[in-house]
């Protein structure tokens, strides 16, 4: 019987399972790369492209139950990512104020845009009720 079975040939039974460790690895570094980029998308901005303002006390933002207002440098005005003009602020910040019951309003103005523009943005948030209103900054460095 040359060549037969290809079993074991020490005879000392069956084989042991052994655990590879090179997929474990590729599973955790999967892992970490998901979840690092998780944590990074938890902080965009909810609104449009606007360059905000530095200042030294920023502090993280709680972006439940708010609306972000853009006011970008030429004028324009965005709810959320989309753009939008004066009368359809006014008639979805009056449906936010009836709809949400802790509204909060996330100004994200454009560092260049008219303090007027902001003013008048503040002034129709607090007519319409909403007396939550935060400015977004971004984090001056450290000098």
């Amino acid at each position: 019987m040359a060549g037969g079975g290809g079993g074991n040939r020490s005879g000392s039974g069956p084989k042991k399972a052994r655990i590879d460790i090179i997929p474990l690895i590729d599973v955790i570094f999967f892992l970490l790369a998901t979840f690092v980029l998780f944590t990074l998308s938890l902080n965009t901005s909810g609104g449009l492209a606007v360059t905000l303002p530095k200042t030294s006390t920023s502090v993280a933002r709680d972006p439940s139950s708010s609306v972000t207002l853009s006011i970008r440098d030429d004028g324009t005005l965005g709810w959320d990512k989309e753009l939008i003009n004066l009368d359809q602020f006014i008639i979805r910040l009056q449906a936010f104020k009836q709809t949400t019951q802790d509204p909060k309003i996330l100004i994200n103005g454009d560092e260049n845009a008219l303090f007027q523009q902001v003013r008048y943005v503040i002034d129709e948030v607090r007519k319409a009720g909403i007396s939550k209103v935060l400015i977004e900054t971004r984090l001056r460095p450290a000098e």
